[in-house]
C-alpha cells in the first residue's frame, strides 16, 4: 500500500453541516482515487430522476468542495441523524455503467482482495466506456409533442415530408440524417425547427461501429462417449437453473471445446448468454473463429482492442446483442444482462490472476459471480490447477473425466533427452540435442510441422566476462540483461533499461566478454542455420508487439507456410494443428528450481500442455524434452500425461508446509529505494501482522519479512511477507486492520497480494 493509502482513512468533518432534517434522498458515493470508504451526499431535486446506481456522479469533496468524480453505489431515503449534506452536482452518465448484480460482485472482489471498491469499479469498467470512446456531440431531431396529425398542417410539401420522414424514424435523426432521408437541403428542417413542430436535445451518439465480417456456420459434431458423458452433466445444471461447478478433466484434444459449445447452444436457445474465458491472446483469434462458425453474435473482449472498439462491444452485450462473450480474464466482467453459462478454458493458467491492483482471480471471481447469479460454472483442463483438483476431490467440485482423445487418437509418446550426457560427451553447442535434431529431419522429410517451445526471450540469457567473473546487470533490478541481437542491445525484461551489446567488459575493460544461454532469439538463429530452406517463425512478445500479429502467425502456420514454429508459452497452450508431429521442449527446467512452491506444478503444466500440441492428426505424434533432470517427478508425469500421479506427488508436500489449497494465503511485498529503510518498515508491518493475526485468532504463520527473490525491481529494494492460514477470513482480516492508520515512509510503497500466483 502506497502513500496514498495512508490517507485514506482521514474523514473530514467539514464535510459535514448539521441540521434537524428528518429524511432525505440520498445517494451513496465511491472514488477511484483519494479517501477511501462510502460517502453519503444530498440528491437535488433536479437530479432525482437520473441518478440510480451504477452511473458516475460529480460531487464536491474536503473543505475547499473540490470536484470529484466518483460512482453512485446506492440511492435511498433515509434518515441522516441531523446532518445536512452536501449536494451532488451532476450525473455524468445517461445510463448506468454497472448493474446491481455487478456492483455487488465489485464490493466482494474489494472485501475480498482487500483494495480499493472505487478501483475495483475502475477495472471493471473499460477505460473507453468511461470516457466514451467512438462517441460524439450531436443534436438529434425528434417530432414535437404538440404535433397532430401531419396531413391536417397547412405546411409546403417538402416541410410536409420532412415531417413525414421524422415522424416515421423509430429514433431521433441529426440533421443530417434527416436530410438524407427526406432527400431534401437543411432548409425545410430549420424552418419546422421555428415553427416548433421539430424539437431538438444534445445527446451523444456513437459515431463508430465495428463491421464484423461473415463466417460460414458449421454443424454440431458427433461427441464421442466421454464427450456425451460430460455434455449431459453441463446440461443437466444449466436445466436444473442452479449454481454448480463443473471441473473438466480432458487430456489435450479430447474435445472439450465442442462440449463447451454444444452446452452453450442450450444456453442460447433459452435467450440466455454465455461468457468463455481464455488465457492467452494468442489463443482469442482461433477461439473466437470456432465460436463464430457456429452463433452469429460473439464478441471478443481482449487487450488489443482500440478504446472505441472496446466501448462498442461493452454496449453490444449490455443491450443484449451478444450471446457469446469470449475473451481474457477481464471478460468475466462482461455485462450480460442475461447471463446463463460461464466457461473458464485452460483454468489452470496463472495469466487468470491480475498482477496490478484490483489483484484478483478470474477463477474465483466467476465463481462468486456463479454463485450469486445462480448458473453453473465450468472449470477445463487437461492439467488442472491443484486448488481446483482438491475442491473437486473433496466434493466441492463435481469431477467429469474425459481421458481419451477424439477418435481415439493415442496420445504422442513422450520421450526426455538428458542433457547431461551432452555435456559430459562435449557434444554439439547450441540448444538443440542430437535427437532432437534426427527427430527434426524425420517430420521435416514426412511433411510435417514442428513446435519448438523455450520459455525464455532474447539471444542470451546473460552476458559475462570470464576474466573478472562481473555479469552485466541492470542498475535498477537485481537481474542479467538479456543480449537482443537483433537490435544488438542487451535489455533488461523488468524495466526496460537498456544498452548497446558490449564488446568489452564494463567492470574490469578486458576483451573477449562473453554471452551465455539461449533464448528463443538464439534458438530461432540456430534452427535457420540448421534448416536454411525451411519456412521457421518466431512467436514471442517480442515478435508478436502488432495488433493481429498473434492471427497472422498462426494462419500462416496453419496453412502450412510456415514449417517450423518456435516461441515462449504462449504456444503452449490450446493451439490446435492436425499436422503438427514433432514437439520439442529445448529446456524444461527452466522454472523448476524457482523459489516458488508452484514450480513443480508449473513446469509439468507447461509440458504436458505443449506435449498435447502433437498427435492430433492421421500422421500421429512424438515429443522430446531437453531436460538436465529426467527423474524429477514433474517431469516423469509429464512424460507419462499422468496427472494423477504429479498430484499424488505434490499434494502430500503441499499439506505438510501448509501451502494452498490446503491453507489460504496473503502476501505482501515492500518497496522502497532505501534499503534499510524499507527492511525496517517491513519488519515492523511484520510485527503488526503477528499481534492482528494473534488478536483475532487467525491461527497464521507468519514469515520474514525476507528478499524478495528479486532483491531489487526498478531501483527499488524489496522484502516480502508471506502469511498462512486455515482461517482465510481471519487472516484477510488481519491484513486489512494493519492497513487503518498506518504511517507509511515517504518513499516506501507496500501492497497486499491475496492468494498470490507470482512468489518472485
Amino acid at each position: 500500500m502506497s502513500n496514498e493509502q495512508q490517507n485514506l482513512f482521514d474523514i473530514e468533518p467539514e464535510a459535514w453541516e448539521f441540521d434537524d432534517a428528518a429524511e432525505q434522498r440520498v445517494a451513496d458515493v465511491v472514488l477511484a482515487t483519494g479517501p477511501e470508504g462510502v460517502f453519503s451526499y444530498l440528491v437535488p431535486e433536479s437530479l432525482l430522476d437520473a441518478i440510480e446506481p451504477g452511473r458516475r456522479v460529480e460531487a464536491p469533496l474536503g473543505k475547499g468542495n473540490r470536484k470529484v468524480v466518483g460512482y453512485c453505489v446506492d440511492v435511498a431515503t433515509r434518515k441522516v441523524g441531523g446532518r445536512t449534506l452536501k449536494p451532488l452536482r451532476a450525473v455524468l452518465d445517461a445510463r448506468r455503467l454497472l448493474s446491481p448484480a455487478m456492483l455487488r460482485l465489485s464490493r466482494w472482489i474489494s472485501e475480498y482482495y482487500l483494495c480499493r471498491w472505487g478501483q475495483v469499479i475502475e477495472a471493471v469498467i473499460p477505460a473507453g466506456v468511461r470516457s466514451q470512446a467512438g462517441t460524439r456531440e450531436a443534436t438529434l431531431l425528434s417530432v414535437s409533442p404538440q404535433v397532430g396529425a401531419i396531413h391536417r398542417l397547412d405546411l409546403p410539401e417538402k416541410q410536409a415530408h420532412v415531417l413525414k420522414t421524422l415522424a416515421g424514424s423509430r429514433k431521433p435523426l441529426t440533421a443530417a440524417q434527416l436530410a438524407r432521408l427526406a432527400q431534401c437541403t437543411t432548409a425545410p428542417i430549420n424552418a419546422l425547427r421555428k415553427k416548433g413542430l421539430i424539437q431538438s436535445q444534445r445527446e451523444r451518439v456513437r459515431n463508430f461501429t465495428l463491421e464484423e465480417a461473415r463466417t460460414a456456420k458449421e454443424d454440431q459434431l458427433q461427441l464421442n462417449d466421454d464427450q456425451q458423458a460430460a455434455l449431459d452433466a453441463l446440461l443437466a445444471a444449466i436445466r436444473r437453473g442452479e449454481h454448480e461447478t463443473i471441473l473438466i478433466h480432458g487430456v489435450t484434444g479430447s474435445g472439450k471445446t465442442e462440449v463447451y459449445m454444444q452446452a452453450i447452444s442450450e444456453v442460447v436457445s433459452y435467450g440466455r448468454q454465455a461468457i468463455v474465458l481464455v488465457p492467452e491472446i494468442s489463443l482469442t483469434p482461433q477461439t473466437r473463429e470456432r465460436f463464430r462458425r457456429r452463433f452469429d453474435r460473439v464478441a471478443v473482449l481482449h487487450s488489443h482492442l482500440t478504446d472505441s472498439e472496446r466501448a462498442w462491444h461493452w454496449e453490444q452485450i449490455a443491450q443484449g446483442n451478444v450471446s457469446v462473450v469470449v475473451g481474457a480474464r477481464s471478460a468475466i466482467f462482461a455485462p450480460t444482462p442475461n447471463l446463463g453459462l460461464i466457461i473458464l478454458d485452460e483454468e489452470h493458467e496463472a495469466s487468470f490472476k491480475q498482477g496490478e491492483a484490483p489483484r484478483y482471480h478470474a477463477r474465483e471471481v466467476a465463481l462468486r459471480r456463479a454463485e450469486t447469479e445462480e448458473i453453473p460454472l465450468v472449470l477445463g483442463s487437461a492439467t488442472p490447477s491443484l486448488e481446483s483438483w482438491h475442491r473437486a476431490s473433496e466434493g466441492v467440485y463435481r469431477l467429469v473425466e474425459m481421458p481419451r482423445r477424439v477418435m481415439n487418437l493415442p496420445l504422442p509418446d513422450v520421450a526426455t533427452v538428458d542433457m547431461r550426457a551432452d555435456i559430459d560427451n562435449r557434444g554439439p553447442r547450441g540448444a538443440i540435442s542430437r535427437q532432437l535434431l534426427a527427430a527434426m529431419k524425420v517430420a521435416l522429410d514426412d511433411d510435417g510441422q514442428i513446435i519448438l517451445l523455450l520459455n525464455r526471450r532474447g539471444f542470451s540469457t546473460h552476458i559475462q566476462c570470464p576474466q573478472c567473473g562481473e555479469v552485466v546487470s541492470c542498475p535498477h533490478c537485481d537481474i542479467a540483461l538479456t543480449h537482443h541481437r537483433h537490435q544488438e542491445i542487451a535489455l533488461c525484461h523488468y524495466c526496460e533499461y537498456q544498452i548497446l551489446a558490449p564488446n568489452t567488459c564494463p567492470e574490469c575493460g578486458a576483451s573477449g566478454i562473453r554471452y551465455y544461454g539461449s533464448g528463443t532469439q538464439k534458438l530461432e538463429a540456430e534452427v535457420r542455420a540448421r534448416f536454411p530452406h525451411v519456412a521457421c517463425l518466431r512467436m514471442d512478445t517480442d515478435s508478436m508487439n502488432r495488433p493481429g500479429s498473434h492471427e497472422k502467425a498462426l494462419d500462416a502456420f496453419r496453412s502450412g507456410e510456415i514449417k517450423i514454429l518456435l516461441g515462449t508459452q504462449m504456444i503452449a497452450k490450446g493451439l490446435d494443428f492436425p499436422n503438427v508431429t514433432l514437439v520439442g521442449v529445448i529446456n524444461s527446467d527452466t522454472a523448476l528450481h524457482l523459489p516458488d512452491f508452484r514450480a513443480s506444478e508449473r513446469t509439468f503444466h507447461l509440458v504436458t500442455q505443449v506435449a498435447g500440441r502433437t498427435g492430433r492428426g492421421a500422421k500421429g505424434g512424438r515429443v522430446l524434452v531437453q531436460t538436465l533432470e529426467p527423474d524429477h517427478d514433474a517431469i516423469q508425469a509429464a512424460v507419462r500425461h499422468d496427472y494423477v500421479r504429479f498430484a499424488n506427488y505434490e499434494l502430500p508436500i503441499r499439506r505438510e508446509h501448509g501451502y494452498p489449497p490446503f491453507a489460504d494465503m496473503v502476501r505482501i511485498v515492500i518497496r522502497g529505494p532505501k534499503q534499510n529503510e524499507t527492511r525496517g518498515f517491513a519488519e515492523h508491518l511484520a510485527a503488526l501482522l503477528k499481534t492482528a493475526c494473534a488478536t483475532l485468532d487467525a491461527n497464521a504463520k507468519v514469515r520474514g519479512p525476507a528478499p524478495a527473490a528479486i532483491p531489487k525491481l526498478r531501483g527499488n529494494y524489496r522484502f516480502h511477507i508471506q502469511a498462512q492460514s486455515l482461517r482465510g477470513e481471519r487472516l484477510r482480516e488481519a491484513a486489512r486492520e494493519i492497513s487503518v492508520g498506518l504511517k507509511t515512509p515517504e518513499d516506501v510503497q507496500w501492497i497486499v497480494d491475496v492468494d498470490p500466483l507470482d512468489m518472485l
